[in-house]
């Protein structure tokens, strides 16, 4: 059998995380198999509809790297991808099964199944839905409605008795009496538009579509799609329902987390492989204890048993870690390209960039390339280049196990063995160990001495290294600035 699995998403908000983990698993899936992977627009909620969300989809997956092999843009042999472009499709499939007894129109209004929802509440009735109302019209009561200019919808008829059950991969069998099942749900609303049911059904049949992987969310309509299938008379798809991503406090992933907007992710400055890497690890793994795995990788090794069962933890700051792990990695060249916009952003350098500029970051790349998680940590670790902002309190300069005495002594002795050493072009070990001696001297830590040192300096606790930060600032405007600590610790 041929694999081919499908993404589609709706597009009606900015894509997440755990979609974007669904379109991974699907993707690597389809590679790993030789496979197809589809990506399919479901653009039938109008209301929520937005051109941002589309291009949002695009660009997201582009970003990542993921091409699709069939589906908008690029096209194939079972298009249109975009459903808003299916609409005769789906009326045609709603149609036959009306011809066949397996649907019916329903001519009840708004009105009328809102009355029939709160006496249902009221009397506290076991049955709460749609009551089938128009499940037995004759042709004649069709065609009166039909002649008063009424529309109606066509609904599925459910079967009453028994149960639907349908496999899953991961969770095994899945049964569910057909009593519970959405009582005879519409499949065409009466403006023609489907209902997700309908489209999604209609849809992987016609694309051939294999392998159905989506959230675990999607469960409870599992029989009903059965049903569906079974009333077409077509082959069922395998299911995989996906482990549900979740904070770690143990609730679904959600804004109160943090973000989860992939866009949102990459404005900070994660870089893509970081994102697909970590994120094709919520909820699986090669051999639980390899995590990290190139695009390459993942396209030859995924396997559905790889695919955990449980819930599956989103860490932001597991994220951030491997963010910091693949910023390492990555060639000088290309750090530059990806540090100037957010430099440019806080007005630090030119846009476009002027020659002194380039020149000025691929300065900084090598030191910050080892204390940056994310891209966007640039610009607090360098300010200090662009702005000069000192730090006034005190308390700041001051080490734990130091205090406001021994951190101006520790200032004014250590800037004088760091300036002095520095332009007799004294090695910087030995400077070091000068500085630690002095906090031996001082009956302090050593961070007693280096911290308000690279408070003056950088007017921050949070820095590069120490020499890097003068080399970039030049021994001038450091000793400039160490002077001027020196003076705050004097006045009092």
């Amino acid at each position: 059998m041929d694999v081919r699995v499908r993404y589609a998403p709706s597009p009606t908000g900015l894509q997440h995380i755990g979609g974007i983990r669904t379109a991974l698993f699907n993707y690597f899936f389809a590679k790993a198999n030789g496979g197809k992977f589809i990506l399919r627009v479901e653009d039938t909620d109008r209301e929520r509809y937005s051109d941002e969300s589309l291009e949002d989809l695009y660009s997201t997956l582009d970003w990542l790297g993921i091409k699709w092999d069939e589906g908008p843009v690029v096209g194939g042999p079972y298009g249109p991808y975009i459903q808003s472009e299916r609409f005769d499709i789906y009326r045609s499939y709603a149609e036959k099964l009306v011809e066949e007894g397996k649907a019916y129109y329903c001519f009840c209004t708004p009105e009328r199944l809102e009355e029939v929802r709160k006496q249902q509440v009221e009397s506290k009735s076991e049955y709460q839905g749609y009551d089938r109302h128009c499940a037995h019209l004759s042709d004649s009561e069709i065609k009166e409605y039909l002649r008063q200019g009424i529309k109606p919808v066509i609904r599925f008829r459910v079967p009453t008795e028994g149960k639907t059950t349908f496999h899953d991969i991961l969770m095994g069998d899945i049964s569910r009496r057909n009593r519970d099942i959405s009582p005879d749900p519409i499949l065409l609303k009466s403006d023609g538009f489907p209902t997700y049911h309908l489209a999604n059904v209609v849809d992987d049949h016609l694309m051939h579509i294999t392998h159905i992987m989506r959230a675990q969310e999607w469960i409870p309509s599992g029989p009903l799609h059965v049903l569906l299938y079974e009333a077409f008379g077509w082959e069922i798809p395998q299911y995989c329902h996906l482990p549900m991503v979740m904070g770690k406090d143990g609730q679904k992933l959600s804004k109160r987390h943090g973000s989860t907007a992939v866009r949102d992710f990459r404005a900070k400055g994660y870089l893509p492989e970081a994102i697909m890497n970590y994120v094709t690890l919520v909820g699986w793994s090669l051999d639980g204890s390899t995590e990290f795995f190139s695009k390459e990788d993942l396209e030859k090794r995924f396997t559905m048993e790889g695919i955990h069962k449980a819930p599956a933890v989103f860490d932001y700051k597991k994220l951030d870690w491997f963010n910091g792990q693949y910023i390492r990695q990555a060639d000088d060249s290309r750090l530059a390209k990806l540090i100037a916009p957010y430099l440019q952003s806080a007005g630090y350098v030119s846009d476009p960039l002027t020659d002194d500029d380039a020149r000025l970051i691929a300065r900084i790349v090598p030191p910050v390339k080892e204390r940056m998680k994310v891209l966007s940590d640039v610009v607090p670790l360098t300010a200090f280049l662009f702005e000069d902002k000192p730090v006034e309190d005190k308390g700041i300069y001051v080490a734990k196990g130091s205090d406001e005495e021994k951190t101006g002594i520790a200032l004014s002795k250590g800037a004088a063995i760091l300036i002095d050493g520095l332009r007799s072009g004294e090695e910087e070990a030995s400077i070091e160990e000068k500085l630690a001696a002095l906090s031996q001297e001082l009956e302090i830590k050593v961070n007693g001495v280096f911290q308000p040192i690279r408070v003056a300096i950088t007017n921050s606790t949070v820095s590069l290294p120490l020499f890097d930060s003068i080399r970039l600032l030049g021994i001038d405007e450091t000793e400039k600035r160490l002077n001027r600590a020196i003076k705050l610790f004097e006045e009092n």
